[in-house]
């Protein structure tokens, strides 16, 4: 009898582990997969958790249709995350979707996302909105706002922010510069930086691709620094990609940005997928001298990754 009933335990426990449903995928597990070199797999946690509404999980996947990681590239479809994610408020998604809207010749839309995630503190779009506000470029110019804006950027750390902020500190008087520091002062006060946690660390969502805009119209933007670069090797197999771009001048205007950079004795490749031009540069002899490239890169803002060439 004892037996039996010890049986029928084992039994009542093997089914009630049976029943159960496996642990919900976090946008924390995606992200593992993502750095672990997994895109499809990323792609298939963060999918139903964008489905469901997950800001973080919908911004992450417009990043994998806008790259073409783990799915198809598909700018139009990055662009729909994207604005699903902005939309809940997510600043790194209202700065991809206000450059993409921006590069594609809304300018008035993209503008306008571009200030929503400025006004929340988001680095990239308080680079390129406080540029078009020193310019006057699409926007009423109030060059002591935008003094504030890339102030604020440099102070986060973005590299192309504190470049801007040099020029910007040859074309403005001293009292300009005092206020414009003052009223960053008053709008971290107010609004303290947002944002996610870049890929790599404890967060929810992947690092967004830094662009930064276009230099300051009073003066001339000094060059990147610039890496040592690796000889280039005839017949080397593997590339970086910058991106994918609906038009060619875009991808051109990255690569005249970059051309002091670790890539001025590469070669610029544009390679058409479907609608767009993906924009990949080298030859590099192997993936991990690709990926060194890219981590240079990123160091001075740009991101990409190695993809082998076809």
């Amino acid at each position: 009898m004892r037996g039996r009933r010890m049986n029928k335990v084992l039994i009542a426990v093997a089914l009630a582990l049976a029943s159960g449903s496996a642990p919900a995928q976090t946008v924390k597990a995606g992200i593992d997969a993502w750095q672990k070199n997994d895109p499809a797999r990323a792609v298939s946690i963060w999918k139903p958790l964008a489905d469901k509404g997950d800001a973080d999980a919908q911004f992450n996947l417009g990043q994998a249709y806008k790259l073409g990681r783990g799915v198809q590239l598909d700018l139009a479809a990055a662009q729909g995350w994207f604005e699903r994610s902005a939309r809940q408020g997510h600043a790194d998604a209202q700065t991809s979707l206000g450059l993409m809207l921006f590069q594609n010749g809304n300018r008035i839309a993209g503008m306008r996302w571009l200030k929503t995630a400025a006004e929340g503190g988001e680095a990239r779009a308080m680079l390129v909105y406080g540029t078009a506000l020193f310019n006057g470029d699409g926007v009423p110019q109030d060059q002591i706002l935008a003094y504030a804006f890339v102030s604020r950027a440099a102070a986060q750390g973005l590299a192309p922010a504190k470049d801007t902020l040099t020029q910007m500190d040859g074309a403005l008087p001293l009292g300009a510069r005092q206020r414009g520091v003052a009223m960053a002062q008053a709008m971290a006060a107010a609004r303290p930086p947002g944002g996610v946690v870049p890929a790599g660390k404890e967060g929810k969502a992947i690092a967004a691709r830094k662009v930064p805009p276009a230099p300051v119209a009073t003066a001339a933007a000094p060059p990147l620094p610039h890496p040592a670069a690796a000889p280039v090797v005839a017949g080397g197999k593997w590339r970086i990609q910058l991106g994918a771009f609906s038009q060619r001048a875009s991808a051109d205007a990255l690569m005249r940005r970059l051309a002091n950079t670790v890539l001025h004795d590469r070669i610029a490749y544009f390679v058409p997928a479907g609608s767009v031009l993906r924009l990949q540069v080298g030859p590099y002899a192997s993936k991990a001298q690709a990926d060194s490239t890219c981590a240079a890169l990123a160091r001075a803002g740009t991101a990409c990754f190695a993809v082998p060439e076809r």
